[in-house]
């Protein structure tokens, strides 16, 4: 990561962080089998006891029995725990971290224990146009979307309040601090700039999103510039500013161009000797054919039946 990146980048406090654990849990269809068969033999059990009447001592072991084989059942059927892919069941006991199950499948994990629901799926967020002031002070409108994804479960759930929350907020300052720090167009020292260098950008751009996100147990796939432009009240007068370099990028290339061609003729006239011209006629020919190079418009042809001293 680059030490710009870095040096913009607001410091943060350091502070102890979890760290994703595999949690324990066990395959859940012989549990499901099992708990449904206890929950049976509760119910066989208890309408037995109850039928048979509660003044004997046999009926009343039964009902208890089948209190126990109901709270068993009950047990084993409430550890279960469908995951789906892509997601991940965060376990969480007595307010402990206990792990994370991130196998697809059927889990059973301690009944007691709380499981909450992570989406590990690649997400993208779109920031909303924002309109920032360039390196140079011209107001732009600029919009990122940025692809990511939950790396370590326990730190996207405990070390932030709202880790979909906090990736939005964190881009779309990473996308102002971006937009301020160069200019839209590369000046006359041939800087970088949020135009002509959209690839480098767009890298320090996810750079800087990346380590802002980092507590969040969140990585950065891409990001990229998706709204680029002035902003409409310097729209009209930076786009005139831009004709005028093109035009005066195009009238130095003709006037290259002309110089060359016309002594490349000079050049040739004298090697073949074609004709001998003297100081001021090459200088009234250099000025013939300038006109005639450099002109916006057709010129007219004025054809010499005299002498060429004439």
């Amino acid at each position: 990561m680059s030490v710009e990146v870095l040096a913009g980048t607001a410091q943060r406090p350091e502070f102890p962080q979890l760290a994703e654990s595999k949690g324990w849990s066990v395959p859940g269809v012989r549990i499901l089998v099992t708990g449904v068969v206890l929950a049976l033999a509760a119910i066989v059990l208890l309408v037995l006891g109850i039928t048979l009447g509660s003044s004997a001592a046999g009926p009343i072991s039964l009902i208890w029995v089948a209190v126990l084989l109901g709270i068993s059942a009950h047990l084993a059927l409430r550890g279960l725990t469908p995951v789906v892919a892509g997601e991940a069941r965060v376990i969480q006991l007595f307010g402990r971290y206990r792990g994370t199950v991130r196998a697809p499948g059927l889990h059973w994990v301690n009944p007691l224990a709380r499981r909450r629901k992570v989406s590990v799926r690649i997400r993208n967020h779109e920031t909303a146009l924002a309109k920032v002031n360039d390196a140079d002070g011209n107001p732009i409108e600029i919009a990122a979307v940025v692809v990511w994804q939950v790396r370590d479960t326990a730190q996207a759930l405990y070390s932030v309040d709202d880790f979909a929350e906090f990736v939005a907020i964190q881009t779309e300052t990473a996308v102002r601090h971006i937009a301020s720090s160069y200019p839209y167009t590369s000046g006359a020292d041939g800087g970088l700039s949020l135009r002509d260098n959209a690839d480098e950008i767009t890298q320090r751009l996810s750079d800087e999103i990346a380590a802002r996100v980092r507590p969040a147990g969140v990585t950065i796939v891409e990001s990229r510039l998706t709204r680029l432009s002035y902003a409409p009240e310097i729209a009209q007068a930076m786009l005139r500013q831009q004709q005028a370099n093109a035009v005066v990028g195009a009238r130095a290339r003709i006037v290259d161009g002309a110089v060359g061609m016309v002594q490349m003729a000079l050049q040739r006239l004298q090697e073949e000797d074609v004709v001998e011209l003297d100081e001021e006629r090459k200088a009234a020919m250099v000025s013939n054919l300038l006109v005639v190079l450099c002109s916006e418009q057709a010129t007219q042809q004025v054809v010499n039946t005299g002498s060429l001293y004439q």
